[in-house]
């Protein structure tokens, strides 16, 4: 098997470039979309709540490979092409907001009304409340399912290789055909999705950690 690793490192490093850039890129973009889902579920505004429902609904009630294969596949026969990466990318965030804003939603909502009433008698108002006092502690509450959601979405990637997406399911396939060492290639890329959130699991300890001091 070490030998095949060695013959696959340079493949298995790009593969590993773009599996990381997927997952990270989508889950900051899926973050920042996620966040702007969970504000309109909790808003006073009727439509919103509405719209963001719907999203949420649609989004997290449909397969991800099947998003993946609308956007690259379908998008064209309306004049919309997209190239692997983008589309997969697209694919990624849009999914993962969906359920990033769930994980927000519930943070925020996690927080003791406590807290609203005395900013307001403070002299606050909504979103100098929501911004200084709400959020921080929502998002404290919030990162063990975002971690979570962020470690599913980097496995998530693979999916991308449905769309000739080269990341490390990819690599895996394509040298499993040419060596028929189908076996060996997937314990190496699972070796390596497993040492990619692994690493993600510290840096969510450690964030974990750092506000648990900060907002005890």
């Amino acid at each position: 098997m070490i030998d095949l690793f060695v013959r696959a490192l340079p493949l298995l490093e790009k593969a590993v470039v773009v599996t990381i850039g997927l997952g990270l890129g989508s889950f900051v973009l899926g973050s920042a979309l996620g966040m702007l889902i969970a504000l309109a579920r909790i808003s006073d505004a009727r439509p919103l709540r509405w719209l963001a429902f719907a999203y949420v609904s649609v989004f997290r009630g449909t397969p991800l490979l099947v998003q993946i294969l609308l956007i690259y596949f379908g998008l064209p026969n309306y004049g919309i092409t997209i190239d692997p990466i983008p589309a997969a990318l697209l694919a990624l965030t849009l999914f993962s907001a969906a359920y990033l804003s769930e994980n927000f939603r519930s943070g925020i909502n996690a927080v003791d009304r406590g807290q609203w009433e005395a900013a307001w008698a403070m002299g606050m108002g909504y979103w100098k409340t929501l911004w200084r006092v709400i959020l921080p502690q929502g998002l404290r509450i919030a990162i063990p399912p975002v971690g979570s959601r962020l470690i599913a979405l980097m496995k998530d990637t693979s999916l991308a290789s449905t769309v000739t997406v080269v990341e490390l399911t990819r690599v895996a396939d394509q040298l499993g055909a040419t060596t028929f060492r189908y076996m060996d290639m997937f314990i190496i890329v699972g070796t390596i999705y497993w040492i990619i959130n692994q690493l993600l699991t510290l840096l969510q300890t450690w964030l974990e950690e750092i506000l648990s001091r900060r907002y005890q």
